[in-house]
């Protein structure tokens, strides 16, 4: 495997040359991150995770530091599948294993030459966190287990004191960081979640994963907001945009209509939320603006990649996020009839299991003919699943329909403001800068999407494709 390093730096750089180039045989990079909080023009500290379960920590620029974390595998020996420096530190990062455990590491301490031994630190509803017992300083420093299964991607809220988890078990936990305490969990639709990214305030978080949805989750009020379909396959990374999110303190408008007039049209006398159309919805409320009705206080975008090769851009406005009415549960599926809610607490018609059978059918081809009971989790492995019986996790047939993961019809339904199939393999990165937004996919094709009205880049390479986004 050959890694090659790229900077962007505010004088003119020849992106075609690699600042460093590093070749891994063995094994595989997997994630990585620079601090951002030390870096100067000197000196930028990156550390990388491997499939293997090592950690390196290297300075690309100095080039002659360089340290090897877990190099025996005696901490964890599986995939290391998310890096983060701990936020306003130079020393402290965090490392996530599909093993489903986070491990604190402090750059400054050795890994030690045996296998650490822990102790109980704190434990709680679906996880526990360990200290390392040593009468010196070794890594790591703390142990966290996170629920069933693997984890996929963890993330600091805007302040640095919040860190959220999604992994394998379709759970999405928020904790406070220094006190270790759960403050909140949501439950994916269907499957494991993969991603997990903050609004710009720490109100919101977006979530994607299996179940091919993007799906927001109000931190304060936990609770889901809003789902989006766009994709069509596995979601692998959701960002919120930060230079077109606008953010305001007023409080919620109050939309003008009646109770009567928003009911018109709902069958049962109730509340259609269905799939929400953003273009439209700012229309309206520009409108209402005009006729002195208020403003809007609150506009966030975000954006969505997954193995679909598609890129989907959301807008989430005030009447997603402030509904006037509560939601009611009797009135059609926004996916059709073959999925409409039967009103006895069950998916069925066309029956839930036959859903699932073609889903399941999807993803794992010709291995997957197993339809999941309840009482049973499965797993994805090698292209195989495998159907193991259910361990302490969160049982989906009971936890649908409440709010840890309310049905289809009981939140709004998003559709993307852009949906475009934009690479010929999965995409797994993106980025949003201020002047564009950039993508990656696993044929190693990076790509910048210049922003309207600033369409000036110049790309390095003539080969390179460049495109314009709204």
């Amino acid at each position: 495997m050959v890694v090659f390093i790229h900077f962007v730096c505010l004088q003119a750089v020849d992106l075609s040359k690699p600042i460093d180039k590093r070749i891994y045989k063995g094994t595989q990079p997997t994630c990585h991150d620079f601090n951002q909080y030390s870096a100067t023009a000197e000196s930028v500290a990156l550390i990388v995770g491997f499939s293997a379960g090592q950690v390196q920590y290297l300075d690309p620029i100095k080039k002659e530091t360089s340290k090897l974390f877990n190099e025996e595998r005696l901490i964890d020996k599986s995939k290391v599948t998310c890096l983060k420096w701990l936020p306003k530190s130079d020393n402290l990062f965090l490392a996530s294993h599909a093993s489903g455990h986070l491990y604190l590491y402090n750059v400054d301490h050795p890994c030690g030459t045996t296998a650490p031994q822990y102790s109980l630190l704190r434990q709680g509803e679906g996880f526990a966190v360990y200290a390392c017992k040593t009468k010196t300083p070794r890594n790591p420093l703390l142990r966290w287990a996170v629920g069933e299964g693997g984890l996929n991607e963890f993330a600091f809220s805007p302040d640095g004191v919040h860190v959220a988890c999604v992994g394998q078990d379709g759970c999405l936990r928020v904790f406070h960081f220094d006190s270790m305490e759960l403050q909140g969990v949501m439950k994916s639709y269907f499957g494991g979640l993969l991603c997990v990214s903050w609004s710009p305030d720490g109100k919101y978080l977006a979530t994607g994963g299996e179940d091919d949805l993007v799906t927001v989750w109000s931190f304060a009020e936990s609770r889901v907001v809003a789902r989006g379909h766009g994709h069509k396959s596995w979601v692998n990374v959701v960002a919120f945009d930060p230079f077109t999110t606008s953010l305001e303190d007023d409080e919620p408008m109050e939309l003008s209509g009646s109770e009567e007039d928003l009911h018109q049209g709902a069958p049962n006398n109730s509340m259609h939320f269905g799939r929400v159309r953003t273009s439209s919805t700012l229309s309206r409320l520009s409108r209402h603006s005009s006729k002195g009705g208020g403003s809007a206080s609150v506009t966030y975008r975000f954006g969505s990649v997954g193995q679909d090769t598609q890129f989907c851009l959301w807008d989430l406005t005030d009447d997603v996020l402030y509904p006037r009415l509560p939601l009611s549960r009797a009135f059609t599926n926004t996916f059709g009839p073959s999925l409409s809610n039967s009103g006895s607490g069950v998916v069925n018609s066309t029956s839930g299991a036959q859903v699932r059978q073609v889903r399941w059918q999807r993803w794992g081809g010709e291995g997957a003919q197993a339809v999941p009971q309840p009482g049973q989790h499965v797993s994805k492995s090698n292209d195989k699943i495998n159907v193991a019986p259910r361990s302490n996790r969160l049982d989906a047939a009971k936890v649908l329909g409440t709010t840890l993961c309310p049905r289809m019809h009981e939140v709004p339904l998003l559709e993307p403001l852009v949906c475009k199939k934009i690479a010929h393999e999965r995409l797994t990165v993106l980025v949003f800068m201020d002047d564009c937004i950039i993508t990656a996919c696993q044929e190693g094709l990076i790509c910048t999407w210049a922003r309207p009205g600033k369409a000036n880049l110049t790309a390095q390479n003539g080969n390179s494709p460049s495109g314009t986004v709204v």
